[in-house]
C-alpha cells in the first residue's frame, strides 16, 4: 500500500511559522507531482504549493503558489527521506484551515493518487 502521512500542524500565533511535512509509505513508491492544498470548512479545497514533473519522472518543475502564499511559502522535497515539506512564514489568521498533503507517482508498474489526512494550522489573531 502507498499511504502519506502529514505532521507538523499546530496553532500559532500571527506572524508566525510553522513547517508541515508529508512522508510517503509504500514498498517501491516514486513520487512524480506532489502539492500541498487547504480546506476552509464550507469552501472547496485550494492548492497551496506544488511540484510537477517535468519532461522525465523524478525531475521537478519550478515549484508554484497560490496567489494568497504571497511570497510567505515554500514547498520542497527529499527524495532520499521521501518527504515532502511545507515552510510557511509570517501566517496569518486567514492561513486557518485543514492542510492535505498530495501525492501521485508509480510503484510497482502501478499508478497512485494519494491523500493525506490533513493536518490542522489554526493562527490566532
Amino acid at each position: 500500500q502507498v499511504q502519506l502521512r502529514e505532521s507538523g500542524g499546530g496553532q500559532v500565533q500571527a506572524g508566525g511559522s510553522l513547517r508541515l511535512a508529508c512522508a510517503a509509505f509504500g514498498k517501491s513508491f516514486r513520487p512524480t507531482s506532489v502539492a500541498w492544498y487547504r480546506q476552509i470548512p464550507g469552501e472547496k479545497r485550494q492548492l497551496v504549493a506544488g511540484i510537477s514533473a517535468t519532461t522525465n519522472l523524478g525531475d521537478d518543475s519550478a515549484a508554484n503558489y497560490a496567489d494568497f502564499v504571497e511570497g510567505r511559502f515554500t514547498v520542497s522535497r527529499d527524495r532520499a527521506k521521501n518527504t515532502v515539506y511545507l515552510q510557511m512564514d509570517n501566517l496569518k489568521p486567514e492561513d486557518t484551515a485543514m492542510y492535505y498533503c498530495y501525492q501521485d507517482g508509480f510503484a510497482d508498474g502501478n499508478y497512485y493518487k494519494r491523500w493525506g489526512q490533513g493536518t490542522q494550522v489554526t493562527v490566532l489573531p
